[in-house]
């Protein structure tokens, strides 16, 4: 039986979907998801990078039950839904990635994404027909849990070594038509390529990764048509950035001057001792 309160979730995402533009920020642990929570954005979304760092893994190195039990803590960790970021199912065959998914649907989340990137630098996307035949199955999975729960496809070719325009479109509108119900193909950075898989992919909502400094606001993504903005791991990447400055500064020159950017205890302290928790 699902939860009142999960279903709740999963309707307003679901409903965040069918207009507009909303960004969608990546936490890695449970304080920045509430960091992230009171700063007014609708829904977030896990990193499967971000998390991985924080466990002293690379990215892709998680395994299954490891990351559905970051799915579910980040479910409980605000009151906002949460896209889980699934990588590219956690299985093989088909039937292996439809087991997947039913058991990340039951840790809450509100959408799933799927990938079609094998992690074997040697041969990094799948056959579109091998890839849509698991959307397909992810698809199937989710409607026979009730079909809250949004599916999202992902064509990894911009982030694997293939930014083939033309071939990323056939690519999202295979998973549009095996049930996807959002698009995503991070490393696009033009407006024109943006534009084009927009186009292609209408009327279905397209998600764009935003990671690096760019000129793009969320205002030019809108204009555009982009439905949804996520940063995968880049405020994760940030956060390390200022810890390894800092802790380089202290082992490799004997010097304490990394903190002045730092956030104040009280600071800290008042945004997570005051909160009513979920």
């Amino acid at each position: 039986m699902i939860d009142s309160s999960v279903s709740q979730k999963r309707a307003v995402f679901r409903a965040l979907h069918q207009s507009g533009c909303f960004v969608l920020p990546n936490p890695w642990d449970a304080g920045s998801a509430v960091a992230l929570a009171t700063m007014g954005f609708k829904a977030l979304a896990t990193t499967s990078s971000g998390y991985a760092w924080s466990r002293a893994r690379a990215d892709g190195q998680m395994p299954r039950d490891e990351v559905l039990a970051h799915m579910r803590s980040m479910v409980q960790a605000t009151a906002l839904p949460v896209n889980g970021d699934f990588e590219s199912g956690f299985a093989e065959t088909s039937e292996g990635v439809a087991e997947s998914v039913r058991m990340a649907v039951e840790t809450g989340i509100a959408g799933i994404s799927i990938e079609d990137s094998t992690g074997d630098p040697r041969q990094p996307l799948r056959e579109i027909s091998q890839a849509t035949e698991r959307m397909y199955a992810a698809r199937q999975a989710i409607d026979a849990t009730g079909g809250e729960t949004l599916l999202i496809g992902r064509a990894e070719n911009f982030f694997v070594g293939h930014p083939d325009l033309d071939d990323t479109i056939q690519r999202l509108q295979a998973y549009a038509e095996a049930g996807a119900d959002c698009l995503y193909a991070p490393g696009l950075r033009t407006r024109e390529q943006i534009s084009a898989v927009v186009a292609a992919i209408a009327p279905k909502p397209v998600n764009v990764l935003i990671g690096w400094d760019s000129d793009l606001t969320v205002q030019d993504l809108a204009d555009l048509g982009v439905r949804r903005i996520s940063v995968g791991g880049a405020l994760a990447r940030a956060a390390w950035a200022g810890f390894l400055k800092a802790a380089r500064s202290i082992a490799e020159h004997g010097r304490f001057d990394g903190f002045s950017n730092a956030a104040s205890g009280a600071e800290l302290d008042a945004l997570f001792g005051k909160l009513e928790k979920p």
